[in-house]
């Protein structure tokens, strides 16, 4: 936890203190602290040690009588983080104006502070939204394109953005040219040479997604964005599947502008984001919201919602506690080895495929997994209907299988049942 939000919480108590509401506003945050000096003694190694891992399980509320494997849709946030936001919002409701934009609102530079200490970037780089569609519309459609300028983009991108991009495309005329990927692939040049070939002289940005979450490809962003500065081509990382997944800084991608959610594996409160804008980069970009100085260099002319849920915003800090109290690399490689651990007892079964890489390089704990003969509508039915185990159904351009990704609090014993239902099914179907 940073000075500053220290010194901000320290603040906000005293100025709670008459109504009795300080000491409950610290335990959540005070768990993130003490634990993050503790628990990261522990080498990412331990990986495989459920006794270590038990203890996050507890952490959580998720369901007993389902089991939950489409954690990257939207994952679950730790009760800790959920009491928080339960005490910011009752707090509001206590007098909403006053504790809103008096109280809760002077926490949001020292988050920011929090959040661009973890990214690697400057706190006047990154603005805090709802959402990686939210951040990257506002990329999008505040770029400062005309007619005839080229976007570079792959058919598995995600459709949010793609529409975005279409829309551009109907408005202002913009070219969007389109990358078709083959994968898996464990070939980086392979798709670093894909976008290259791509760009022209009329090329003004390119959309990369840093983890195609169809099925889980990690792409080599640095490489891209390093050939697309050579030619003055803007980068636009949608990194809605890697952020707080992946032991990375936002700066090690040399991207220009990046997106994300933290309700994905930040396990932040639902309908929480981030936008990074390179700080050089953030007067060029129209504001969708606009105050009255559009044009300016200051991150938080991407913030002017209006009224917004500070119970969320403000319990973002405790959801980072608890992911640094785990260890961003430790975490990577738990849920590395959680994907590796189902995936090698069912890529040999007859009938049945895996189509994601086993190299860490190029994938992390999303998998997708298919049965000969079954559309993947068919296997997500069967898991859910005969075993209670949720999961996706992915048909998407050339695409096609059922996604499976567990998260810090699924045991080896809830993948062995995983296993077990697959391999049932797949029996059934010959």
């Amino acid at each position: 936890m940073s000075v500053n939000r220290r010194v901000f919480l320290k603040q906000m108590s005293a100025g709670l203190g008459a109504f009795s509401l300080g000491s409950a506003l610290f335990p959540n945050l005070i768990f993130g602290e003490e634990t993050n000096n503790l628990l990261p003694g522990l080498p990412p190694a331990d990986a495989p040690d459920d006794d270590f891992w038990a203890y996050m399980q507890e952490s959580f509320t998720v369901s007993p009588n389902i089991m939950n494997l489409n954690n990257g849709g939207v994952s679950p946030q730790p009760k800790v983080v959920q009491d928080t936001v339960e005490r910011y919002y009752r707090l509001c409701n206590e007098g909403p104006s006053y504790y809103m934009w008096q109280i809760l609102d002077q926490g949001r530079e020292a988050l920011r502070a929090d959040l661009a200490d973890f990214a690697g970037c400057q706190p006047g780089e990154i603005a805090i939204d709802r959402n990686t569609t939210e951040a990257m519309n506002s990329i999008i459609f505040g770029l400062p394109l005309k007619a005839g300028d080229e976007i570079i983009l792959t058919k598995q991108d995600y459709p949010n953005v793609i529409n975005s991009w279409k829309l551009r495309e109907k408005r202002d005329g913009v070219v969007l040219k389109w990358i078709n990927l083959e994968l898996p692939t464990e070939d980086e040049d392979y798709l670093v040479k894909a976008y290259t070939d791509s760009f022209s002289d009329k090329t003004k940005a390119v959309n990369i997604t840093h983890i195609i979450n169809w099925i889980g490809q990690i792409m080599p962003v640095k490489r891209i964005a390093q050939e697309a500065h050579k030619r003055g081509i803007d980068v636009i990382v949608d990194g809605a599947h890697t952020f707080a997944l992946l032991d990375f800084k936002i700066s090690d991608l040399e991207c220009d502008y990046f997106a994300t959610s933290l309700h994905k594996w930040m396990c932040a409160p639902f309908g929480s984001g981030l936008l990074y804008v390179k700080k050089d980069k953030i007067p060029g970009i129209w504001a969708i919201f606009p105050d009255d100085k559009p044009l300016s260099d200051q991150i938080q002319k991407f913030e002017r919602l209006g009224t917004r849920n500070f119970a969320t915003e403000m319990a973002i800090g405790t959801a980072l506690d608890f992911h640094l109290a785990i260890g961003s690399r430790r975490k990577e490689e738990r849920l590395r080895f959680l994907k590796d651990y189902w995936a090698k007892q069912i890529k040999d079964l007859p009938g049945v495929h895996f189509h994601t890489s086993f190299n860490p390089k190029f994938s992390c704990v999303i998998g997708l997994v298919s049965i000969d003969g079954m559309k993947p509508g068919e296997v997500v039915s069967s898991l859910f209907t005969n075993y209670k185990i949720h999961t996706t159904g992915i048909e998407w351009e050339n695409i096609s299988g059922v996604r499976v990704t567990p998260h810090v609090y699924t045991t080896i014993r809830d993948l062995d049942k995983f296993v077990k239902a697959i391999d049932e099914i797949s029996k059934k179907k010959k």
